[in-house]
């Protein structure tokens, strides 16, 4: 899937797209980026020099040889979608993009935050979400999919870097919040030695989209706060960068 994988600003994965359809995720690895953002950081909200991420994205843009610039969205942790096809704004406030047409590249940032990557088995739609945990509890899985306009047994979906249940301590309130939208939530959390919660961002996901009908999920296997060489992690260091996940069809697919 990523047209130049051996390179360690990409991270190596296997997701069976259809044909024209392509997907990367970044890691921190091979950017000009000073400290804390060192250093391909994609995101232009965090502090780092805009001319240093300027030249991080046209980076990207080149080793992915992408068809067009990435529509970069000003995430909130919300649930609204942006549909790629429409006239959009200057400034895009929104947590996740589909798209139709070929030649346009839905992109989220993350750093913690689990990125979902999705596509129709046809190749003819393609979305990406951010779902941190109040874009998760709040529907933006589910807006997405909506958006997709697709039965969920009719698409496959991808799941990148994110911070693992190992490192994702939460309150009661947040546990809560996911077991009083759905009772199984409540397997994903376990308790720690203080008293709080240790919560499964991942499986809390799967089961958002398995009520969806959507159960062809790969990936889910990098944490971001545990691997500091390759991702930023803003739990683990506050001050820092972000990745990308991006997603688009060639402009000569269907």
């Amino acid at each position: 899937m990523n047209p130049r994988p051996d390179d360690a600003s990409l991270l190596r994965f296997d997701w069976a797209l259809p044909a024209g359809v392509h997907a990367a995720f970044t890691t921190r690895v091979g950017g000009v980026s000073a400290a804390p953002w060192d250093s391909f950081n994609v995101a232009s909200h965090v502090g780092d020099a805009h001319g240093d991420v300027a030249a991080n994205r046209a980076r990207l843009k080149t080793l992915l040889d992408l068809p067009a610039e990435p529509v970069w969205l000003s995430q909130v942790h919300g649930t609204v979608v942006v549909d790629l096809d429409a006239p959009l704004p200057g400034v895009i406030t929104a947590d996740a993009s589909v798209a139709r047409a070929a030649g346009r590249v839905c992109v989220v940032m993350v750093a913690d935050c689990l990125p979902v990557l999705f596509a129709s088995r046809d190749g003819s739609r393609i979305a990406a979400a951010h779902a941190g945990w109040r874009g998760l509890v709040s529907g933006v899985l589910e807006q997405t999919v909506k958006a997709l306009d697709v039965p969920g047994e009719e698409l496959t979906a991808w799941f990148g870097p994110a911070i693992s249940q190992a490192h994702f301590e939460v309150g009661e309130e947040v546990r809560e919040a996911f077991v009083k939208a759905d009772r199984a939530a409540n397997s994903r959390f376990k308790m720690n030695a203080r008293g709080r919660w240790q919560a499964d961002l991942f499986g809390l996901a799967r089961l958002r989209l398995a009520s969806l009908g959507v159960t062809d999920v790969q990936g889910g296997e990098c944490c971001t706060y545990a691997d500091r060489e390759h991702f930023y992690s803003h739990r683990r260091d506050g001050k820092g960068g972000r990745m990308a996940a991006l997603i688009w069809r060639e402009t000569q697919s269907v």
